[in-house]
């Protein structure tokens, strides 16, 4: 009896060893603009996929008990030697195995090409959405929760047509991300006929842009479109046409859609309108809940950031291991039917189903479909300005 005890306990000992050696502490990198034109985004964005990162080690179930620690960098949202350095570090320093990020469309595309490429790592952006990611060269290891700006054209335009505008003038920030959206809203609204009487970049950081609101003015239209950012040059054109009586009501694409602009607007913002990607699926509202009693405030790309870090973790599982080489072809496969439909809070067990070799369809919070090489198929919140708040017009 002695000696058989004696062999259990020893192969009890030899399968938690074994257990504990496969179990490993994964780093993913966190790479968004934490300083820059959308900065008080950010803090909702990381948490939110830092909350799924919990969610998974939380669940001990991830990779034979290996926990997940995110590790941050600053894309700065605008500076690419930033960003890339940034990116450089999480990976040859912090040995990360994945980026969750990054944010902004040119800082990711540098982010992508200089140090993600060459170094192998899967990037999943959360809110970058400019058109030409769709084509870049990618090695498989770039894929977006955000739907591209090229959908957004289409659907802003849609909205312009139904409040009866005749003509607009449009300024964009002057970076891959507002030329292509601004491209986008053009061809849109023309093929709608919808005459955009003006497109003029403007650059941000400046403290003064009553030329550019002068040109804009000169031009002339029924509302005039700010494809830029909330915290810098977006606001500052706005604030310049409303102090200059050149326009009333403005169009705001996702990179202005925010809380902070309303509050550093005021009533003057009142009865502007816009579009972000969103919906209102049951998947949403599960998401919000449980970011609430995280105490993450409910804004701009917090539901695709936690369905970024949740693809980068299930992925892996998928895989069975956490080296972007092994898990980066599994992406599409867990974000697609088919397979058990996966909600916010419950990556634990699709991480379960995962392990029993089960098909996973990860729905999330932004009922994600990645199409093509990697991005969502995509929903918009069309959102409006009333009472200095940004409220929900309908789901698009």
């Amino acid at each position: 009896m002695r000696v058989k005890n004696l062999l259990m306990t020893t192969a009890l000992a030899a399968v938690l060893m074994s257990s504990a050696a496969s179990a490993e502490d994964v780093k993913i990198g966190v790479i968004l603009g934490f300083t820059g034109p959308i900065e008080s985004l950010t803090p909702g964005m990381a948490a939110s996929g830092e909350l799924a990162m919990k969610e998974v080690s939380d669940s001990g179930k991830f990779l034979d008990g290996s926990t997940v620690t995110p590790v941050r960098g600053d894309s700065t949202c605008v500076d690419s030697a930033a960003a890339s350095a940034a990116a450089e570090r999480l990976i040859t320093s912090d040995k990360v195995s994945a980026i969750f990020g990054a944010d902004c469309s040119g800082v990711t595309g540098a982010v992508l090409q200089n140090v993600a490429r060459p170094n192998g790592i899967v990037m999943i952006s959360p809110s970058a959405t400019s058109p030409a990611l769709s084509d870049a060269e990618d090695d498989g290891l770039f894929f977006r929760t955000a739907p591209s700006d090229a959908r957004q054209g289409q659907v802003l335009a849609e909205v312009l047509a139904e409040k009866g505008v005749k003509s607009a003038a449009l300024t964009y920030t002057n970076n891959d991300y507002g030329k292509g959206l601004a491209e986008s809203i053009k061809s849109n609204a023309e093929a709608a006929g919808i005459e955009i009487t003006i497109d003029s970049s403007h650059e941000d950081g400046k403290g003064d842009y009553s030329a550019e609101v002068g040109a804009l003015a000169q031009a002339g239209g029924d509302v005039l479109i700010v494809a830029g950012y909330l915290d810098q040059g977006g606001k500052g054109i706005i604030q310049s046409a409303l102090d200059a009586g050149a326009f009333e009501t403005f169009v705001l694409p996702d990179g202005m859609v925010g809380d902070s602009l309303p509050a550093a607007i005021g009533d003057g913002l009142n009865g502007s309108y816009g579009t972000i990607a969103g919906t209102d699926s049951e998947g949403a509202g599960m998401f919000n809940k449980m970011a609430e009693d995280a105490g993450i405030k409910i804004d701009a790309y917090v539901g695709e950031s936690y369905d970024a870090a949740a693809l980068i973790m299930l992925a892996m599982q998928a895989a069975g291991s956490s080296n972007s080489a092994d898990f980066k072809s599994k992406i599409m496969d867990v974000a697609n039917a088919p397979g058990e439909k996966i909600l916010p809070g419950e990556l634990g067990k699709a991480l379960e189903l995962l392990s029993e070799g089960k098909d996973i369809d990860y729905v999330g919070a932004t009922n994600v479909e990645l199409i093509g090489a990697g991005e969502s198929a995509g929903s918009f919140r069309e959102i409006l300005v009333d009472g200095g708040k940004i409220t929900t017009a309908k789901y698009r």
